[in-house]
């Protein structure tokens, strides 16, 4: 099917060192420009982002500092982008969230007057969310080819979510998936410890995800000015957090687990700490010592009568 297309539609695609629009740069970028004729344009940049990418988002990615070390800066590109992209509408998959913003402020930076006014904005993911609604009501159609009826009545809704799953392990018993960092496997098994691996995606501690797991299972914030920096390296800093968090709106379970969190950190750093050294300094002593002198012994006493008589009384002779 042909685009039927005004003018130009620019699909683009971001790929930066995190998705904190304010404070993340992007370290490429790739446009396919489609034009009202039925031609395509593709052109994709290497950007040198200034600062250093997370470990993490490379994984993620595949791009590491030392593929962008020698790469032009956004600044250099900025100009050349939006020269490419013209007055072309834009286009892209989750981009009226991240691609869009992260764009736009880019080129603020780079003092580039992108011009926003008039242009259409086509976000193909927020299509496939609305037109495959993520209800239960549509999942059961969708599994189970029937209607819900009695929607979100307890028991209703508890059975057809029973019934979902026996659909989606029917569905997908010999469907291979592939995750983000391109591991394929075949996850929706008829096993409740492999379902629980899969279905927690973001691995949370607390389940309201205020704490997640990371890659190597430790226990990170994840909101804030701290996001994705573990509870332990938060407490060192500034553990004046606990406290904020312990006084705020939080759900009393994240509390409990932040709870367990300080405890275990204040544990830790008891064990670390240093026994106190034992006060082994050498006493300055003299080199010459006066030996103490003994008391003088009173002189005995010659025996008298009063002494025989004393003797005589203590041991009754």
């Amino acid at each position: 099917m042909k685009l039927n297309l005004k003018r130009p539609l620019a699909f683009f695609d971001l790929e930066a060192t995190g998705i904190n629009v304010g404070a993340d740069r992007i370290v490429e970028i790739a446009i396919l420009k489609a034009m009202p004729d039925g031609t395509e344009t593709v052109k994709t940049w290497r950007v040198n982002p200034e600062m250093p990418i997370p470990l993490q988002t490379s994984l993620i990615h595949g791009i590491y500092d030392e593929d962008v070390a020698n790469e032009p800066t956004f600044k250099a590109l900025a100009a050349e982008i939006a020269g490419f992209i013209g007055d072309s509408d834009l286009a892209g998959y989750n981009s009226n969230k991240f691609d869009i913003p992260m764009l736009l402020e880019e080129f603020l930076r780079a003092e580039i007057d992108f011009d926003m006014n008039d242009r259409k904005f086509v976000d193909v993911q927020n299509i496939f969310h609305q037109m495959e609604q993520r209800t239960l009501k549509a999942a059961y159609k969708f599994y189970c080819q029937e209607d819900l009826v009695n929607a979100h009545a307890a028991e209703a809704d508890v059975i057809a979510t029973y019934k979902v799953l026996l659909g989606q392990l029917e569905m997908y018993k010999e469907t291979e998936f592939e995750n983000k960092q391109g591991v394929k496997s075949i996850p929706v098994v008829n096993d409740v410890e492999a379902l629980h691996v899969f279905t927690n995606i973001n691995k949370p501690v607390d389940f309201a995800g205020r704490m997640v797991y990371n890659e190597n299972d430790e226990v990170c914030f994840n909101f804030g000015k701290h996001k994705g920096k573990t509870t332990a390296q938060v407490f060192a800093v500034e553990p004046s957090y606990y406290a904020w968090m312990k006084q705020g709106d939080f759900p009393l379970y994240t509390k409990k687990k932040l709870d367990e969190e300080w405890a275990k950190f204040n544990a830790k750093k008891n064990e670390n700490k240093a026994p106190r050294p034992q006060n082994t300094a050498p006493v300055n002593k003299p080199y010459f010592q006066k030996k103490p002198q003994p008391k003088p012994e009173k002189p005995a006493q010659p025996i008298n009568n009063d002494m025989l008589e004393q003797l005589k009384m203590k041991f009754g002779k």
